[in-house]
């Protein structure tokens, strides 16, 4: 054990022990003055830690140094009672505090207790009820100030679990300070009750086992009894103060002292007011005129010298600040801040700031969060941090999406404004502003506020401007999700599976395959929308399949085999026919017979003109499949599918190519249509 331990197991264990052992008098003076060295250092602990959470195990201390004190409290008196010789501490705070005076003694124990009582205890009270119940629902507005925070790139991901734990423990310490508090109040009414014990008892001792007159009797245990009510009750009322000083700091992180005395005595001219009031005081009234003359008197001069201070400061402070401004016009400038690329920024006109701002309703940094989370479900991988700036350069209304600092696509918005789209079986048209969805280029327009029941009851789908934005957003993510993935994320992946499968991790990589292999199959994937959620069987797929070829393309077709049942449920339903377009086997063959293999990869060499005619036929079975309402799936043989997709991603980005090996067993497909020249 630690010694730390056995003392606070040896503090804990004494103060159970005095309940039971009695113990001498010479000891007692001892522990009482080791209890008031321990109260007058959890005080000025208290007055100059400069964060509360610096002192997160007060509530405890304060359990642990009241049950010592009340300890202490019971030896004494039982020494009171059965010797009348309590030690020299008891006696000499009674003897020395009282003045040897039952009364005045009596007073001031009095007094104390109604200090501790109705101005320290009951206000700690009710600061640490309210502050709890403050912190406590302050707590969701807190984490979403970290999410925006995150999202916009102010602080890292590491920061927000420090901001995020910080939180926890503040609302934990609050709410523990709340209940610690009625230790506090519960040690002074005990305080209370043993003094009267005492002197009660005290007295009768004295009179029935020492002979003494009832006088002589209550003023010999009245002195100790005031005495012993002292010891335990001064200590008391200076942890109640430090109590008192934790739950009040305003600043969590200030300098107590500085602070304090800066905003006290930081205005000259409230000190020369103050100067002035008191000399008048002085001179006006029968009040001591030396005394209240000369402190106004030094106050005025204090302010007086205060003012020159500050004016001479702020001179040099401007002069400071001009060379400083001159110095950095001749720097040499730093490009290197310049050279950072954010991986996603959404740059909007100042008339959209309102809907990014939370001061003023706005949700759309929420919004940004809910898409990483989203993405995250939906593709199995972490969205880099999302910029969102304001750019006056836009127009009001207008937005931009930028990927890696190029700008890929933009929209606009009316903030005032709905956009209704009609999902196809709404005849009664309503008025407003013809445009376009920006994400998938639907026909739309715009309405009022007034508009927008009316147009949900005719069966028009009506959107906000931050779901429009939020929707963009996400699509131009998904679009480009593969090329976002770098191999640092790839490297958290694998981090994230060894933790639970090190011996797969350890035989795939890097033996097998090397980072960046891994992180092209995973965006070879990503790029068909493919979710690399389940790494457990990507990695148990490539592990089987590394040792035979480094070929990522070949192995992303393993992968996408081994998970036919996740690439099934995306885009057949198990409980109807598909419909789907077939490759005619006479171009599945002109298409291998055109592969070559090379070092770098595999790539077609097929003829232009029969080229032109696959994509040709591909646009109209596209055409045909889509009249019937239904998405446009082509299935092909295994080994031609990566080549057909390559063909035709250039023509048809969204066009869905699936393999036999990729389709479940209970999926039921109908042709529809053949790919032919």
């Amino acid at each position: 054990m630690k010694k730390a331990d056995l003392g606070i197991a040896g503090y804990l264990l004494a103060a159970v022990v005095f309940f039971i052992l009695p113990i001498p008098n010479y000891m007692l003076d001892v522990l009482l003055a080791f209890n008031i060295s321990i109260a007058l250092m959890i005080l000025f602990n208290a007055l100059f830690v400069k964060e509360v959470l610096d002192m997160s195990f007060f509530p405890t201390l304060l359990l642990f140094t009241t049950i010592f004190r009340i300890s202490l409290n019971v030896s004494s008196t039982r020494l009171i009672l059965t010797t009348g010789d309590p030690g020299n501490v008891v006696a000499t705070f009674g003897e020395f505090v009282g003045g040897g005076n039952l009364v005045i003694g009596a007073i001031i124990f009095i007094v104390l207790i109604l200090i501790q009582f109705i101005v320290i205890n009951k206000g700690s009270e009710r600061v640490a009820e309210v502050t709890a119940r403050f912190t406590l629902d302050a707590m969701p507005g807190k984490q979403m100030a970290i999410d925006a925070d995150l999202n916009t790139g102010a602080i890292t991901d590491k920061e927000a679990k420090e901001r995020r734990n910080k939180i926890q423990e503040e609302s934990s310490f609050f709410g523990s300070m709340d209940g610690a508090t009625k230790y506090v109040k519960g040690d002074a009414t005990a305080g209370l009750i043993i003094t009267v014990i005492n002197l009660a008892g005290g007295t009768i001792m004295g009179i029935t086992n020492q002979g003494m007159d009832a006088m002589e009797a209550l003023q010999r245990y009245g002195i100790l009894t005031i005495g012993d009510g002292l010891c335990s009750q001064i200590p008391s009322l200076v942890i109640s103060l430090a109590t008192g000083i934790l739950v009040t700091k305003a600043s969590k992180e200030a300098d107590f002292s500085s602070v304090l005395v800066g905003q006290l005595f930081g205005l000259p001219k409230v000190l020369i007011i103050v100067g002035a009031t008191l000399a008048a005081l002085g001179v006006l009234t029968p009040l001591n005129l030396v005394l209240f003359v000369g402190l106004g008197g030094a106050f005025v001069l204090t302010g007086l010298n205060m003012k020159r201070t500050m004016g001479v400061q702020a001179v040099e402070e401007e002069v400071s600040a001009e060379e400083t401004q001159a110095e950095e016009i001749r720097r040499p400038e730093n490009v290197v801040s310049l050279l950072q690329v954010d991986p996603i920024e959404l740059e909007f006109g100042y008339g959209i700031i309102p809907l990014a701002d939370v001061n003023q309703g706005g949700d759309l940094l929420d919004r940004v969060v809910m898409i990483r989370r989203q993405i995250a479900l939906e593709l199995g991988t972490v969205v880099p941090i999302i910029r969102l700036r304001d750019n006056i350069q836009l127009n009001p209304n207008q937005y931009i999406i930028k990927i890696k600092g190029i700008q890929v696509s933009e929209g606009e918005i009316l903030f005032d404004h709905y956009m209704a789209m009609n999902p196809g079986f709404v005849e009664e048209e309503i008025t407003g502003i013809p445009t376009f969805e920006p994400s998938f280029h639907l026909p739309a327009i715009w309405i009022t506020e007034s508009q927008r029941e009316r147009a949900e009851s005719l069966g028009y789908t009506v959107v906000d401007p931050p779901s429009i934005i939020a929707t963009h957003l996400t699509e131009i993510i998904r679009t480009h999700i593969a090329e976002l993935l770098t191999r640092q994320d790839v490297q958290n992946l694998v981090n994230n599976i060894r933790e639970t499968n090190q011996v797969l991790v350890d035989e795939l990589t890097p033996k097998l395959l090397g980072l960046g292999e891994i992180q092209k199959v995973l965006q070879n994937l990503l790029s068909e929308g493919i979710s690399i959620r389940d790494l457990l069987t990507i990695f148990e797929t490539l592990a089987d399949y590394a040792v035979t070829t480094h070929d990522t393309d070949v192995l992303t077709e393993y992968v996408r085999q081994a998970l036919k049942r996740a690439i099934s449920s995306k885009y057949f339903s198990p409980n109807e026919t598909t419909s789907v377009i077939t490759l005619d086997p006479k171009i599945e063959q002109d298409i291998m017979s055109s592969v070559k293999q090379t070092e770098q990869g595999a790539y077609l060499t097929l003829d232009p003109e029969k080229q032109k005619a696959i994509i040709d036929s591909v646009g109209e079975e596209i055409d045909k499949i889509e009249n019937l309402g239904r998405a446009p799936i082509i299935i092909t043989s295994p080994i031609v599918r990566m080549y057909f997709k390559k063909l035709t991603e250039d023509y048809y980005h969204d066009l869905i190519v699936v393999s036999y090996n990729e389709v479940d067993s209970n999926v039921e497909l109908q042709s529809v249509g053949m790919v032919t020249i």
